[in-house]
């Protein structure tokens, strides 16, 4: 997987992830009077589906596009397709949101955002992208550190991990950091993208999970049947503190991406442990 999120923004997943990122968002913030959100893997921000990265993958032809192209639609995705709506100026175009900009306009007044990035040219496009948001910050920093010295200072945390995943150590960073953020707030919540490839690393990653925590909540979809382990086959989102709201909002999603965009053999299934 290239580490540059342009190759793959608004593809598959991204619709998967931010949909069920702004789900969550919302049902938190019913819940709680202020959210401190720290997004350790931040990337850019915003992306132009236009650019070279963005056609040489061709993903997000078959995905946000088949999305804002779609009719059935269901309203689980309102809010991303407003938010890439509003990002075009209200026409259809080729601008796409990333989850710092997705979760920046959704800030309450309480509310605050830090975005990690440790690539310099990626952290100066964030920075450029939050500019609008007096809440919103970018950071230059290893986000698993910051999610954990962060935790526990103002508002109820809301961690989103994101990683590349191209890193060997990427799936026990995220079950370290994990325990971490919880013995510092035992109230945070966390929100964790991963790539299915194969079915052992994904049920190595949910054990390791188990040993910190027994309230995961799993959405996991699966494009086509796990017969090439080096395809990003599907996607799940692992969450913690997620309210029950978020159960249906990740059905949603994921049955349609799987009906609609994904192959014979792909589903979708939603369960806690």
């Amino acid at each position: 997987m290239n580490y540059r999120h342009a190759f793959h923004a608004g593809n598959f997943a991204d619709l998967h992830k931010h949909a069920i990122l702004l789900a969550m968002l919302s049902a938190l913030q019913d819940q709680s009077e202020s959210l401190s959100v720290i997004d350790t893997h931040a990337g850019a921000g915003g992306y132009d589906l236009s650019g070279e990265m963005a056609r040489r993958s061709g993903e997000a032809q078959a995905g946000i596009f088949r999305l804002t192209a779609a009719r059935d639609a269901p309203t689980v995705f309102g809010p991303l397709l407003k938010a890439v709506a509003d990002m075009n100026g209200g026409r259809e175009g080729d601008l796409y949101p990333g989850s710092p900009l997705l979760m920046a306009r959704a800030l309450r007044k309480g509310d605050r955002y830090a975005g990690c990035e440790l690539r310099p040219d990626d952290v100066a496009l964030l920075r450029k992208s939050l500019a609008p948001y007096a809440s919103a910050q970018a950071l230059e920093a290893d986000g698993y550190v910051a999610a954990v010295n962060q935790a526990g200072k103002g508002g109820r945390p809301f961690i989103v991990i994101d990683p590349p995943f191209e890193r060997p150590d990427d799936y026990q960073r995220i079950v370290t950091t994990t325990r971490d953020v919880q013995a510092r707030a035992r109230d945070a919540a966390l929100a964790i993208w991963l790539p299915i490839k194969d079915l052992e690393t994904f049920d190595a990653f949910l054990r390791g999970m188990e040993t910190v925590t027994d309230r995961l909540l799993v959405a996991e979809l699966r494009l086509r049947p796990l017969t090439d382990p080096m395809k990003m086959n599907g996607c799940a989102m692992v969450m913690i503190g997620a309210p029950a709201s978020v159960d249906e909002a990740s059905a949603q999603a994921g049955d349609w991406i799987a009906a609609r965009l994904g192959e014979t053999g792909g589903r979708s299934r939603v369960w806690r442990t």
